[in-house]
């Protein structure tokens, strides 16, 4: 397809949806205004099903399809970052060296690091009742361990999140989401249609029948998928190196150790003068 084409396409297609937004937008309710068919709508769907936060509702609930697209996105982004920043063969890895971090950003990371944690895990588990929901603390939740990275090296964080479990949760988390769907299809109902489970009581922990399972789903599938993602690029900024880079390094650290030693020996030296 010659480029000529390609312009041609684009045109066409983003007159078309400009002409959709337009005519979408013509039928909007007036600013301000008392009419607002979706918003009651929601909120009567929300309160039927016994879910307090309404956002919960419509994007678990009512809308749940929606989200299982945008979970598609975020899968098939990481997936597609994890291909492009793989390790090749004119690639090795380098053992990063250890930098200096100040003791306030230390003392602070590392104190942050349990509470930000915590924080994300509980937006994730009251997604049904309060404001947040498995996006937002995934987000937080996988934001949380790199402060360890600040707080103390690069080494130290690879300890904490081995990426095989964070690759299988993520997966597992989004295969979680289309069986759902698929349980209620076997139940005679629609695809992520929220017949399953009991509603509960409302405002509890244990209300809104599957929302809680698909926000959950989200949170574990969100933030595994950030830790991984970061993972890679981290890897390319911190220690893969092609052949000439790692070459050079070698070099570089063989020459540093002579030089460190001599230095080590001037160290020696300059302490035993102190000391006598």
């Amino acid at each position: 397809m010659s480029s000529r084409m390609r312009l041609w396409l684009v045109a066409v297609g983003g007159a078309g949806l400009a002409a959709l937004l337009v005519a979408a937008c013509l039928r909007l309710p007036g600013f301000g205004g008392d009419r607002h068919p979706y918003g009651d709508r929601a909120v009567e769907a929300a309160l039927s099903r016994h879910t307090a936060n309404t956002v919960s509702s419509v994007t678990f609930d009512q809308r749940a399809f929606d989200t299982l697209g945008e979970m598609s996105i975020l899968f098939a982004a990481v997936l597609g970052s994890v291909v492009l920043l793989r390790q090749t063969r004119d690639e090795h890895r380098a053992r990063p060296e250890p930098a200096a971090v100040s003791r306030p950003v230390r003392r602070y990371a590392l104190l942050v690091l349990p509470v930000a944690l915590l924080t994300g895990l509980y937006v994730i588990a009251h997604g049904q009742v309060s404001p947040g929901g498995g996006f937002q603390g995934g987000v937080v939740a996988a934001t949380a361990l790199h402060l360890l990275y600040l707080g103390a090296d690069y080494r130290a964080l690879e300890r904490l999140r081995p990426l095989a479990p964070y690759e299988a949760a993520d997966a597992l988390a989004a295969s979680s989401y289309l069986v759902t769907g698929l349980a209620a299809l076997l139940a005679g109902s629609a695809f992520l249609a929220n017949t399953l489970l009991p509603y509960g009581t409302f405002n509890t922990l244990a209300s809104a029948g599957t929302v809680p399972q698909l926000n959950a789903a989200i949170g574990v599938e969100v933030a595994c998928a950030v830790v991984v993602l970061l993972a890679g690029f981290l890897d390319q900024a911190v220690e893969i190196v092609d052949e000439g880079e790692h070459d050079e390094h070698a070099e570089h650290d063989g020459g540093g150790k002579t030089g460190g030693n001599a230095a080590d020996g001037g160290d020696h030296d300059d302490s035993g003068k102190r000391g006598k």
